[in-house]
């Protein structure tokens, strides 16, 4: 019961609903971040495998075709070991050196270099077509170097066609296994153009091909200034290389545009692919529909807490008026004292709680004398001062939180002493004398002592039976209040022990004079 006493005050209660008002929208706005931040995640995950399927797709596309092209090099070092091959015809050696090259369209030059560097053989012409190419960074390669397989080497511009090319290249050894030329291929560049140009990465993605030196042989979308850059010193670079193959974020260093790499090492050749796309690409579509979305949410929520705000406000005016309503019912208007219907609750909760604890209670009652003298000789106005002078008196001679100076009607007042024995109260009674002795009315030219009171005491001590009937203190203490206005006024006394003998454990009177 007490639970649902509670719940229901909670619940009528203006802060409660503010509460509410405030975090219901809240809730919304985490909520919908939270699948806003899935939004987010979901576009990710679906860039992260496109980026992975593309790789994936353009790594086999390139190892297939160099291999396709190795072949062709490999079987013209193989062919140059025809017996009888220097003897024959110059188109019957063409067609058995080159039987089985590769004649794709982005097939560039295939020749064999003699030992000087020489052209010697020529897949395109017949006698070859004349030049050395000594000075070349592969032919230098194999010739300082034995074993080295297939060797890719710097993207170059062609001597005989003037297109760009990279260079795939293999060693020719005599058979005392010393250096007798190089056998030459190469792919245009345009087939990496035409690779990548078939796939659209949005307007800040990038696809790049280096080799592990750091040289870049192909971007999309293509830029000539771009192809033969190095940027080995490249953090972005440096990572390729260390990891092999992964994916990171990172800002290029070429443009300062925030990307998401997805790489790979080509095979076991010195290639390194990587597929990039711009962050903002990716969330492109996901921030359109978070700023729709987000904007929607943040205007509903901030209609919901400005309506909360609004009806807490008035719930608010509404329970300030309600408790201004019953503090009124409950306090004297003229001295700002707690009114004789709140004296009497207070009186009968305090009865009970010292029946109840067994902690000794008191009571005085306060009566200014002669009152009705100043309301005859000065006027109501002054005697409405004396009363209120009279309250800040007694305010003043109570200090406990539980202790309450009320006014119970006309000149009278009551102190309730909780926890307080006849001692304790008979020095509030004579700080009350001490205060009202020093009370001056301005409005009547009366200065201190004119004003004074008298007061009745009555002090009870619990003994044992707390299921005893309690005395009547207010009725006690009316009669101690008497006593003092017939002997002389301006003094305390204290309630008269009851003439009955006390049943067990009742609360016993004491008498002071």
């Amino acid at each position: 019961m007490n639970v649902l006493r509670r719940a229901g005050s909670w619940l009528r209660s203006a802060r409660t609903w503010i509460a509410l008002g405030v975090l219901a929208p809240l809730g919304m706005v985490v909520t919908s971040g939270l699948m806003l931040a899935d939004l987010r995640r979901d576009a990710w995950d679906s860039a992260d495998q496109t980026s992975r399927n593309l790789l994936q797709v353009l790594e086999r596309d390139i190892v297939r075709n160099i291999e396709m092209y190795d072949l062709s090099i490999r079987a013209a070092v193989d062919n140059l070991k025809v017996p009888g091959l220097t003897e024959a015809d110059p188109r019957l050696r063409q067609l058995i050196l080159f039987d089985r090259a590769a004649t794709a369209r982005d097939m560039g030059v295939m020749l064999i270099l003699n030992e000087e560097g020489d052209v010697v053989a020529d897949i395109a012409a017949v006698p070859p077509r004349k030049g050395n190419y000594a000075d070349r960074e592969y032919f230098q390669v194999h010739q300082a170097s034995a074993g080295l397989g297939l060797h890719v080497g710097r993207p170059i511009v062609s001597r005989l066609d003037g297109e760009r090319m990279l260079p795939f290249s293999r060693r020719i050894d005599r058979p005392d296994g010393s250096f007798g030329g190089v056998v030459l291929g190469t792919v245009k560049l345009s087939y990496f153009t035409h690779l990548f140009s078939e796939i659209d990465l949005g307007p800040g993605g990038a696809i790049n091909l280096y080799l592990t030196d750091g040289t870049r042989i192909m971007r999309y979308p293509y830029v000539e200034a771009d192809l033969g850059a190095n940027i080995a010193q490249a953090p972005t670079f440096r990572r390729f290389l260390r990891e092999g193959r992964g994916s990171f974020v990172s800002t290029s260093v070429r443009d300062g545009v925030e990307r998401s790499y997805k790489f790979t090492r080509i095979g076991t050749l010195p290639l390194i692919l990587n597929v990039a796309l711009s962050t903002k690409d990716v969330e492109a579509d996901w921030a359109a529909k978070a700023t729709i979305i987000g904007g929607i949410v943040l205007a509903l929520c901030g209609l919901t807490i400005a309506l909360s705000l609004l009806f807490g406000r008035e719930l608010r005016r509404r329970e300030a008026m309600r408790a201004e309503m019953a503090a009124l019912s409950r306090t004297d208007a003229l001295t700002g004292l707690p009114n004789r219907r709140c004296f009497e609750d207070m009186y009968q909760r305090a009865l009970d709680a010292a029946r109840r604890d067994g902690h000794p209670l008191s009571l005085l009652i306060v009566d200014a004398d002669h009152f009705k003298r100043f309301n005859d000789q000065y006027g109501h106005p002054v005697g409405d001062a004396v009363l209120q002078g009279l309250a800040r008196s007694l305010s003043a001679s109570v200090h406990r939180p539980q202790d309450l100076a009320s006014r119970i009607g006309g000149e009278e007042f009551a102190v309730l002493l909780p926890e307080t024995d006849e001692a304790g109260a008979r020095r509030v009674a004579d700080t009350i004398h001490a205060e009202v002795a020093k009370l001056p009315i301005p409005s009547a030219g009366l200065g201190a002592g004119v004003v004074t009171v008298s007061i009745g005491l009555a002090a009870a001590r619990p003994s044992g039976d707390r299921s005893a009937p309690l005395p009547d203190l207010y009725r006690l203490a009316d009669g101690a209040l008497y006593e003092a206005k017939t002997g002389g006024r301006n003094q305390t006394r204290s309630a008269a022990p009851s003439p009955a003998p006390l049943q067990r454990g009742a609360l016993q009177l004491v008498k002071t004079s």
